[in-house]
């Protein structure tokens, strides 16, 4: 039961019902879609009339179209369907990352409508604020026209509020407003800013498929050049005092590990990232912004993945060894959180029939349990972008999001 802050607190008015009414149904039909207007009143458990009301505002209003007809005569007639209006605005979804940044357009629901592309990071803030809008208007086709919202996902502590990257120890960034650096160059575009793995964890929540909003604990996990994760609580993503919830890629493991991004030693990101993988298997540090020798400069996990299928011994060592060090960090998860389901995201879940015997088993070996040994895993594939999926959502989700009454 969820209790009344009596110091912060918003007072439900007379169109409080009426809006969250507009926003079930706009989800309704997001998630169901094509839905004639009977299925909708009966999805609803309402009558007709009021649904006929509620769409003829929501057509009005261009969020809602109507489409085909269908087979199946209901009271003499063929029912129209019903779709959301994405067709006519886009949004703007990025990951940036700290080898290179990736731009997706999609409409307004998140379909992806154009070609992903991306260009290599620049650290320096002004000069990647410049290169990153220089890039959303060459993505948009040289102007700005249609375009709902800019989503912004960054590996490092955020303030979604003031648009502050807070610190960002993989990109060199601490107290650096971003969202002001954007603002002066793309007039008139609203911008949200969000930390990676928080955006992986509402990317699940607001998936049409709907398996991470059936229970209400969960978390993701986003391994990439850095380490993001996403906690989930009753339905809600948690944040914190200070939005930094969740940062358990720096727990450490050992405080005599590997140096981690952030200056700390042995944190769980320094044995799990992609760098710190590909450091095992090159047998030295590459991770880091210096220039890399041109051996290691463009060898990706994905080479090194292909390499252990191919029998490479040594890649499969650095993978089986990563696989382990993952198992251990989940482990300290679920003994947390006690979650119902953990998502994994990341180029390395490619090779996840290779490394989920290691993983599975360093699990069982730490969790203080059989049933949490037993916590379900399941892999989100690299190919469904869970971090550009959750940028957009910054965007598309207020739509489909009820107001807080209390």
């Amino acid at each position: 039961m969820r209790k009344i802050d009596p110091n912060n607190f918003t007072l439900a008015k007379r169109g409080t019902s009426r809006e969250i009414n507009r926003q079930i149904a706009l989800t309704l039909i997001r998630t169901h879609q094509p839905v004639s207007r009977a299925d909708l009143s009966r999805l609803m458990e309402t009558n007709r009339a009021n649904i006929t009301f509620l769409v003829n505002e929501l057509l009005e209003e261009e969020l809602v179209r109507e489409g085909a007809q269908g087979n199946q005569k209901v009271r003499g007639r063929k029912p129209t369907f019903l779709y959301l209006n994405s067709q006519n605005s886009r949004a703007i979804a990025v990951d940036v990352r700290a080898s290179r940044t990736y731009l997706m357009v999609t409409d307004s629901i998140g379909k992806q409508t154009g070609d992903i592309v991306s260009f290599q990071t620049v650290f320096d803030p002004e000069k990647f604020a410049e290169e990153l809008s220089r890039q959303i208007v060459n993505i948009l086709g040289g102007g700005l026209a249609g375009c709902d919202g800019i989503g912004i996902v960054i590996p490092g502590m955020v303030d979604p509020k003031t648009g502050i990257v807070v610190r960002a120890p993989a990109l060199g960034w601490r107290h650096v407003n971003l969202l002001k650096a954007l603002e002066a160059r793309l007039k008139g575009i609203p911008i949200q800013l969000e930390n990676s793995g928080k955006a992986c964890a509402l990317s699940q929540i607001w998936s049409t498929r709907g398996d991470g909003l059936n229970h209400g604990d969960i978390v993701f996990v986003s391994v990439s050049d850095g380490l993001g994760i996403g906690v989930v609580i009753n339905g809600e993503l948690v944040r914190g005092r200070h939005n930094s919830a969740g940062e358990f890629g720096h727990v450490p493991l050992s405080i005599d590990g590997p140096l981690c991004s952030c200056g700390a030693n042995g944190c769980w990101e320094a044995y799990i990232s992609n760098p710190a993988t590909l450091s095992r298997y090159f047998g030295r540090n590459v991770s880091g912004r210096k220039p890399k020798a041109l051996e290691v400069a463009d060898f990706t996990i994905e080479d090194l993945i292909v390499r252990a299928r191919g029998g490479d011994s040594k890649a499969l060592t650095a993978l089986h060894s990563t696989a382990r060090y993952l198992g251990l960090g989940l482990a300290t998860i679920i003994n947390a959180l006690d979650p119902w389901r953990i998502y994994i995201g990341g180029e390395i879940t490619e090779a996840w029939d290779l490394i989920e015997p290691e993983v599975r088993d360093a699990i069982k070996e730490r969790t203080l349990t059989g049933e949490l040994g037993e916590t379900p895993l399941k892999i989100v594939p690299a190919v469904e972008y869970p971090r550009l999926r959750g940028a957009v959502a910054l965007v598309t989700a207020p739509a489909f999001a009820a107001p807080k009454v209390a």
